[in-house]
Order: C-alpha cells, then sequence, then structure tokens
C-alpha cells in the first residue's frame, strides 16, 4: 500500500559539516545506532556518509579518520533525495534504480527533514516480514 514519506520517514536524522572528522561522525553514528549521517553546509544538503563510505573511502585507503573530514570521503552531490510529500513507491524506484538503501528527505529546495531507509518501506509495506523485524530489533552491542 503506497504511503507518503513523512508516514514512514525517521525524522531525526543528524547531520555534521563537512569539516566534521570521520572519527567524530562514526562515534555519532554508534552514539544514535545509526548508519548513516547527513552532511550539510549552511544548512543545505550537501552530501551523504555512511558507515560504508567510511570504511571503503576513508580506513580502508589509509586516511587517518582523526583527521580526514566528512567532506572528504561522502556520497557527493549532486545527492539523490525525495520530498516528504512523494510515495513509498517511488522511493523504493530511486532505491531499486540508484541500488542505494537509504535517501535523505527534503523540503525547501535542500534543508534536510529526515531520511527514509529500505527498512521503513518493508515495515511500511509488510510490518511482519523478515526486513521488517530486522529494521525493529534492538541494537547489537
Amino acid at each position: 500500500m503506497t504511503q507518503r514519506i513523512r508516514d514512514v520517514m525517521s525524522p531525526a536524522a543528524v547531520a555534521v559539516e563537512p569539516m566534521t572528522t570521520v572519527a567524530r561522525a562514526a562515534r555519532l553514528m554508534r552514539e544514535e545506532d545509526i548508519g548513516d549521517v547527513l552532511v550539510t553546509y549552511d544548512r543545505d544538503l550537501f552530501g551523504v556518509l555512511t558507515d560504508r563510505d567510511i570504511v571503503l573511502r576513508s580506513v580502508a585507503d589509509g586516511h587517518d579518520p582523526g583527521d580526514t573530514t566528512v567532506g572528504s570521503v561522502c556520497t557527493p552531490p549532486p545527492v539523490v533525495t525525495l520530498g516528504p510529500d512523494d510515495s513509498t513507491d517511488h522511493a523504493a524506484e530511486l532505491m531499486r534504480r540508484h541500488a542505494i538503501r537509504r535517501l535523505p528527505v527534503v523540503e525547501h529546495g535542500g534543508v534536510p527533514v529526515g531520511v527514509v531507509t529500505l527498512g521503513d518501506l518493508a515495515a511500511a509495506d509488510d510490518p511482519r516480514s523478515a526486513l521488517a523485524d530486522i529494521n525493529e530489533a534492538p541494537p547489537d552491542h
């Protein structure tokens, strides 16, 4: 069943500025139990930094996470986004087309207001699915 993104997204997206260190962003991800942070500059979306970006574009390349900025390793503009009034079907199509698992939700020309994940879409589509269960499971600390 198609729903609006505002009804399924996580509205409390964590954001950092491009000059934030990768180490600081990683600590935020751990503290918030999330796999990505939005990278914003002057309130507008600049990029997205995922846990995978940290591993592949920073650590695996031998960069010091304490000296490397998120702006240098995040997914750069243009970032695939959607609006809060877009449909979950549209989000699923964007994820499929671009092979991504998370989409920033923006309004007013680029101001981020949340994130929608593949797990959010699965839970909205079928709350009894395995992916929905995994999405709702407590963190594994």
